[in-house]
């Protein structure tokens, strides 16, 4: 599973909470792996100096055409910011409809706790889906 390791744009007050995004994308087809790919890393360039970024982290498994994000931000303005601003709003737009599906998952943890372990932030992914497969009248996600 290749993995960017945890990165601290900036350092985190030593009290507080930080707002906690994990993501799921799944591309529709083997092709659009190395497109996913490269514009993610666009992205990925851009939260190293996003304001209000406490950390990021990217999982990938091209092999199964889906990508993991995780990562804490000062606030939830804070990340809106983060995501309306270039190049990470035209690399989403972009995106779209080589999506088959996408998951967010936003919680809330004490500044103390970061980072987010990968099992913890899955975790929440698969409850996420699950919820949004029970909502659609779904029973398998």
């Amino acid at each position: 599973m290749p993995a960017l390791p945890w990165i601290t744009p900036q350092p985190p007050p030593s009290e507080g909470t930080a707002v906690v995004m994990a993501s799921r994308f799944e591309v529709r087809s083997l092709r659009d792996v190395p497109r996913f790919l490269l514009k993610s890393l666009a992205a990925w360039k851009q939260v190293r100096s996003a304001p209000g970024a406490f950390g990021a982290s990217l999982v990938a498994r091209p092999s199964k055409r889906v990508f993991y994000t995780l990562s804490a931000w000062e606030s939830r303005e804070a990340l809106h910011a983060y995501a309306r601003t270039e190049p990470h709003r035209s690399v989403m737009t972009g995106l779209g409809p080589t999506m088959r599906s996408s998951t967010f998952t936003f919680w809330d943890v004490p500044v103390d706790r970061l980072p987010i372990s990968w099992d913890e932030a899955m975790r929440r992914i698969d409850e996420q889906r699950h919820a949004e497969a029970a909502g659609r009248g779904n029973e398998t996600a």
